[in-house]
């Protein structure tokens, strides 16, 4: 998950002046008066409730969640998204659940670590055994090639057949002339960038011909605790159906929790901590441990027809009504742990931050437009996707299987996570400085009387966790908001602390639930700017262009 933020109701309520309105016109500004936090706050308490079920993939929680939406849909008069008439696209995944065992050797002494308390690991494979043996464990530092930072931590060498263990993010280097910062000429500074996502290292190993590759988890370089991992691969985990296995991710790919890795180096006679350092420097090596992993893992798995759910507003001019601009937002969450304590609504990964918070604002941009007097040029499409807690399956088969092509699509506009601890006094963008759209949204929120900047937790690596990375790839320039910490009317750090307390007790955990305290006002606000961002896109005659620096130009 990754958040987003604010809005004003009225920026004279909080000494604000209003800029020049923008090019939106007064059509949009009537239209965008229907946004009301009351029934957002609606849309989020029935998806979050116990008979959503945690709205997992393949599940009655699905079920459930599919057909609400096309309700809300067809209710609001917005028409099927899908080409064949249905608001449905068909995702076919597979669930696999995987039964590991692991264990290193040195020197002869087998050491057994616990599944779930000291690793997850899993595959991607459907097959019944899939096993490791006598593998050799080689660190790779923090797994990246990198030609445009001069970085390479593998150095040719053959890893076919052997285990890597890579380091969580990308390297974080000083910077020459600030020692204490860092360096914002490589990775981004201390922004993540795609090298330091955990399907950027398993993609790599991949391709190395790795038979498994284990990432060290760091609850602070992570951004988040190890629960998280645990709730997030040791249950089921799903894979887009296919006849040949994932490229993504080699036999076995899997997590190690922090001090199990120290442990581990210590067995193998190594630092952590000094390899740690080395692997900061260009000329690092890999480093074989002298210690041999094996795993087994025993899997089932089931055929999941699972859906996204897609809705759209036809363009009204006959020339451009081809083109698209795509608003997305995830619907899933984690469903049902029934081997947690307590009574059923405490097993249940309710996601009402993620995403619920996220699906009911396309459904207030969604009114939005429909208030409009006549539609906008362009189309507008609404894709609720699946399995995004999953490793964005969902956007990623849309992404290769468009329903209207990437080529004819403007914009994509994605929702995960509304800020709902009231109003800010700018908003922050995730990514920014990578295209045009960028300005689109300063010009708006200037006319809100608010600012725009930088994603100031960019360390979270916010904006390659999203559905958007999976239409950035595909060459769609893309906007995500993020969460603001300058709140109005509110103590210095009281946005940051609200965030962290968020990661660290509720993020992908049974608690995220909805709070009795939230306030709507900054979301509505934020509803509006997304809203105001795609019809000005959708009426305007240049389309978003990516900026020379960014990765995703083509």
């Amino acid at each position: 998950m990754k958040f987003l933020l604010s809005m004003a109701l009225l920026a004279l309520s909080s000494g604000h002046a209003h800029a020049a309105p923008p090019k939106t016109g007064k059509p949009a500004e009537a239209a965008m008066a229907g946004i009301d936090g009351e029934r957002l706050l609606e849309h989020i308490t029935m998806l979050a409730s116990d008979e959503f079920e945690g709205r997992a993939p393949g599940t009655r929680g699905e079920t459930v969640t599919l057909d609400y939406l096309q309700q809300q849909f067809k209710k609001l008069g917005l028409e099927p998204g899908n080409p064949d008439g249905t608001y449905l696209q068909a995702v076919p995944l597979v669930a696999i659940s995987s039964h590991p065992t692991l264990s290193y050797v040195k020197d002869g002494q087998a050491k057994q670590l616990t599944f779930g308390d000291d690793y997850v690991a899993w595959t991607a494979r459907t097959e019944k055994k899939v096993e490791i043996a006598n593998s050799e464990l080689v660190f790779v530092g923090y797994g990246v090639q990198a030609p445009e930072f001069q970085w390479d931590d593998y150095k040719g060498v053959d890893l076919k057949g052997k285990t890597l263990v890579m380091l969580i993010n990308d390297p974080q280097l000083a910077d020459p002339k600030r020692p204490k910062q860092l360096d914002p000429a490589m990775f981004g500074g201390s922004a993540i960038t795609r090298y330091g996502r955990w399907n950027y290292k398993f993609e790599m190993a991949a391709k190395l011909g790795a038979a498994g590759a284990l990432i060290v988890h760091e609850t602070k370089p992570a951004t988040y605790p190890y629960e998280v991992v645990r709730n997030s691969w040791g249950r089921e985990n799903f894979a887009i159906k296919s006849k040949t296995p994932d490229p993504a991710f080699p036999a076995i790919p899997g997590w190690l929790q922090g001090d199990r890795a120290r442990e581990l180096f210590k067995a193998a006679g190594q630092d952590f901590d000094a390899l740690k350092q080395q692997a900061l420097q260009r000329n690092f090596h890999p480093v074989p441990l002298g210690v041999k992993l094996n795993v087994t893992a025993l899997n089932a798995w089931r055929e999941v027809a699972s859906h996204n759910v897609v809705a759209k507003i036809p363009g009204s001019d006959p020339l451009l009504k081809n083109e698209v601009v795509v608003y997305t937002a995830h619907w899933d969450h984690f469903g049902i742990d029934e081997s947690l304590p307590g009574p059923r609504t405490q097993q249940i990964f309710h996601g009402a931050m993620d995403n619920a918070t996220g699906v009911a604002a396309l459904l207030e941009i969604a009114r939005a437009y429909k208030a409009l007097p006549v539609a906008p040029k362009r189309t507008i499409v609404f894709v609720l996707t699946t399995a995004e807690e999953r490793g964005l399956l969902g956007a990623q088969y849309y992404a290769r299987n468009p329903l209207y092509p990437l080529s004819k699509t403007l914009l994509n506009i994605n929702v995960d996570g509304l800020n709902m601890w009231g109003r800010t006094r700018d908003v922050e963008l995730s990514g920014m400085g990578k295209s045009s759209a960028d300005d689109i949204v300063a010009g708006i929120a200037r006319s809100q009387g608010r600012s725009v900047r930088p994603d100031s937790n960019a360390d979270y690596g916010s904006f390659y966790r999203g559905d958007q990375f999976e239409f950035a790839r595909g060459g769609v320039p893309v906007v995500y908001l993020r969460s603001s910490s300058n709140f109005i009317g509110k103590a210095a750090g009281y946005g940051r602390e609200k965030l962290l307390n968020y990661s660290a007790h509720q993020y992908h955990t049974v608690n995220d639930t909805v709070q009795a305290k939230w306030d709507t006002s900054g979301a509505v606000e934020d509803i509006e700017l997304l809203f105001k961002t795609g019809y000005q896109t959708a009426q305007g005659k240049d389309r978003p262009q990516w900026k020379d620096n960014a990765e995703f130009k083509r």
